[in-house]
């Protein structure tokens, strides 16, 4: 494979991760596991992180450091995930001003399979899981409904939700954007993409930087020190936070797309909402089988 078509296919891959980020309930992190690429990206975010990185760069080592940081490899990949989002976010603002209900009843059932399914792929279940379970769960129900309904727009707290969000990007099973829905700034930061606002983008990116320094290092220790505690807390967690998605939860938007649309006031839309539900959920399940016929496969290979 020549090197033109190798990084070809690794912003092909990182395309599959910006349209799983754009969508709340399915993880970057799972689409770079799927794709084989997820071990490559944290250890490389990992070397970018560290002290002999920063050290070849001001020396001046910059072939050095390029190679050490798989610099290659994140240019390719982070251009992929770029015109992902970017081609994308236009699409995400039509539908939730369209048709919200159908949307969110995407977003509910792609949440909630991918729940069941980090779930079972736990081992050694113990009573005590039920427990953890419970905390995060209480903890995403209690957020969700002692929230405000409308969160501020100032830069500060934009640049918080990059923060946050940037984290979970990076973890399979765990979706970035839902964190920017629980956040409120789900739609806020999908039109800023969409209309190129540039002020709002570059807050929003400089928490991303800020995030990744600060708490993927907190993350990572939790995943190393305490990892099937940490994961039931966030199962438990998104579990707890679907009330927050549940697609007729907001009714000024039910009522605004009705009015685009020229449905009946009152309108349910039952029928529709389920059959995105079904659809989301089958999108899972096939994703979860190819990822464990993609482990079975490295497993056969021993790599």
């Amino acid at each position: 494979m020549s090197r033109l078509t190798r990084n070809i296919g690794v912003a092909a891959k990182g395309f599959a991760m910006g349209a799983a980020n754009v969508i709340p309930g399915v993880s970057g992190g799972t689409i770079a596991l799927l794709t084989g690429i997820f071990n490559e990206l944290i250890g490389a975010l990992n070397a970018l992180l560290t002290p002999k990185a920063w050290k070849l760069l001001f020396k001046g080592n910059f072939r050095e450091f390029w190679e050490y940081i798989h610099g290659t490899f994140l240019l390719w990949l982070g251009a992929g995930v770029v015109a992902s989002v970017f081609s994308l976010a236009k699409l995400m603002e039509y539908v939730l001003s369209h048709h919200p209900v159908q949307t969110w009843a995407f977003f509910f059932g792609l949440i909630l399979v991918s729940a069941v399914f980090m779930l079972a792929d736990l081992k050694g279940k113990k009573a005590v899981d039920v427990l953890w379970l419970a905390i995060g769960a209480a903890m995403g129900a209690a957020i969700c409904l002692l929230s405000p309904s409308t969160t501020p727009d100032a830069p500060w707290f934009i640049a918080i939700c990059g923060a946050i969000a940037i984290c979970t990007m990076i973890l399979p099973g765990i979706s970035g954007s839902f964190i920017l829905v629980l956040l409120g700034k789900y739609d806020y930061i999908m039109g800023a993409v969409s209309n190129l606002d540039i002020p709002v983008l570059a807050v929003f990116a400089v928490g991303c930087v800020v995030g990744i320094v600060a708490f993927s290092k907190i993350l990572h220790w939790l995943i190393a020190h305490f990892e099937k505690q940490t994961l039931l807390v966030l199962i438990g967690f998104t579990v707890g936070s679907l009330v927050k998605v549940w697609p007729w939860a907001d009714k000024a938007a039910y009522q605004a797309a009705n009015a685009l649309t020229g449905c009946p006031e009152g309108e349910l839309h039952i029928l529709s909402a389920v059959i995105c539900a079904l659809v989301a959920a089958a999108s899972v399940i096939v994703l979860e089988v190819l990822a464990h016929r993609a482990k079975g496969a490295d497993k056969d290979t021993g790599e």
